[in-house]
C-alpha cells in the first residue's frame, strides 16, 4: 500500500444524497462538497459517484456554480447507501511491477447500521471505471469476506501500518468475530505488504466507527507522523491521546528507523444537538501537491494549518470549513479515497 502523498491519478468521492447522515442540516452539505472539489480539482482529477441521474445533475449544477472546470472531474451514476468512500471504497496497492490494483474489503457499515448492500458494490464500480484489477480480501481462517475500512488503516508506504485496538480488538462493533491481533497483522501483510503494525489505543471522542485511526494519527513523510493530542485534562480526548503518545515513544518503522511524532491540537469540542462530534485536524487529505485540512472556526485552526504547512513544504495547505460536514460524523479523509499512479520500477540490476 503506497503512502497517501505518493502520486495520484485521481481522487474518488461520492456526492452527498443521504439526508439522515446530516439530520436537519443537509442543505449546505452539497455546497461543502463543491468547495472540496473546487480546491482539489486543480491538482488532480476527481471521480464522483452519484446515487442517481438526479443527484448527478445536482452535482453538475453545484460544481458549475463554483466555477469548477468540467474537464477536472467526472460523474458516474452508482447507487450508494452513504458516501464515505474511504470506508466503503476499495484500497489501492502497488504490485511488484509498479502497477495498481484495488483491494476490496467487505463492508458492513461499521458493524453499526443495517443498510449497506449498495455500498458493498462501490469497489467494483471503482474497478470498472478505472479499468484496474480488483482483489477480494478474505479471512485466512474461514475464507469468508474480510471486513475492514480504509479509515482504520494508515501507512507510510514503506511497510509500516497504524491501527487502533479500539477499532479491531474491542468487543464493540466487531468486524471479524474471532480475529486476533496476529490474524489482522497477517492480513495486512498478505494484502497490503505491511511488515510492521503499530497498535494505538483509542480513537477520538464522537467517532461512530469506534476508533478509526485517520482521526488521530497520520503519516506525512517517511519517519514523520502527526498525532492529535488534547492538552486539557478535563477533556475526554486527553487521556486517549496521552496514551497514544506514550505508545509512540521510541517507536520505529518497518525499516527500524525512528519515527518523529509531531502533535496536532484538537479544536474545542464541536457539539450538535447534544452530540459530541469527531472534529479533528488529523482527518486531512493529501493530494498531488495539496493538503486539504478540516477547520472548525477555532483558534487552533491556525496552529494546525501552520504545523502541517511546516511538515509539508511541497504542498499547498488549504483549510476547508467543516463544522457542518462533521455533523455527518466524518470529514475530508473519511469521504475521499485516492487512486495512486503506476509506480515506475527499475529493472533488476539497474
Amino acid at each position: 500500500m503506497p503512502a497517501e502523498w505518493e502520486r495520484h491519478d485521481a481522487t474518488w468521492i461520492g456526492w452527498p444524497h443521504h439526508e439522515p447522515d446530516w439530520p436537519g442540516k443537509f442543505g449546505p452539505i452539497p455546497w461543502v462538497y463543491a468547495e472540496i472539489v473546487r480546491a482539489l480539482a486543480p491538482y488532480e482529477r476527481v471521480e464522483i459517484l452519484c446515487h442517481s441521474e438526479d443527484v448527478a445533475e445536482e452535482a453538475r449544477a453545484c460544481l458549475s456554480m463554483h466555477d469548477v472546470d468540467a474537464s477536472q472531474y467526472r460523474l458516474h451514476v452508482q447507487s450508494t447507501d452513504r458516501v464515505w468512500l474511504r470506508d466503503s471504497g476499495a484500497t489501492a496497492i502497488h504490485q511488484a511491477d509498479g502497477s495498481v490494483s484495488w483491494v476490496r474489503w467487505d463492508f458492513n457499515a461499521w458493524a453499526k447500521y443495517d443498510n449497506f448492500a449498495l455500498d458493498q458494490q462501490v469497489p467494483l464500480r471503482m474497478a470498472e471505471v478505472s479499468q484496474l484489477p480488483v482483489i477480494t480480501a478474505v479471512r485466512h481462517d474461514t475464507g469468508a469476506p474480510l471486513v475492514l475500512e480504509g479509515g482504520g488503516i494508515e501507512t507510510d508506504g514503506r511497510g509500516t501500518m497504524l491501527v487502533t485496538e479500539e477499532w479491531l480488538l474491542s468487543d464493540v462493533q466487531v468486524r471479524n468475530p474471532g480475529y486476533t491481533r496476529a490474524d489482522y497483522e497477517r492480513a495486512f501483510a498478505d494484502y497490503l505488504g505491511i511488515s510492521k503494525t503499530i497498535w494505538l489505543g483509542e480513537g477520538c471522542v464522537g467517532d461512530d466507527t469506534h476508533g478509526h485511526v485517520d482521526d488521530i494519527a497520520r503519516f506525512v513523510a517517511p519517519g514523520v507522523m502527526v498525532l492529535a493530542h488534547e492538552e486539557d485534562p478535563r477533556d475526554e480526548n486527553h487521556a486517549r491521546s496521552l496514551d497514544n503518545l506514550e505508545r509512540l515513544k521510541g517507536a520505529t518503522d518497518a525499516r527500524g528507523d525512528a519515527i518523529r511524532v509531531v502533535t496536532l491540537p484538537y479544536p474545542r469540542a464541536v457539539i450538535m444537538d447534544g452530540t459530541r462530534l469527531p472534529a479533528s485536524y488529523a482527518n486531512f487529505y493529501l493530494g498531488n501537491g495539496v493538503c486539504l485540512v478540516p477547520t472548525f472556526n477555532d483558534r487552533n485552526d491556525r496552529v494546525a494549518l501552520n504545523t502541517l504547512a511546516s511538515l509539508l513544504p511541497n504542498h499547498d495547505v488549504i483549510g476547508i470549513h467543516a463544522v457542518d460536514l462533521v455533523w455527518g460524523l466524518g470529514t475530508l479523509h473519511c469521504l475521499s479515497q485516492q487512486q495512486p499512479s503506476v509506480r515506475h520500477v527499475l529493472p533488476a540490476g539497474v
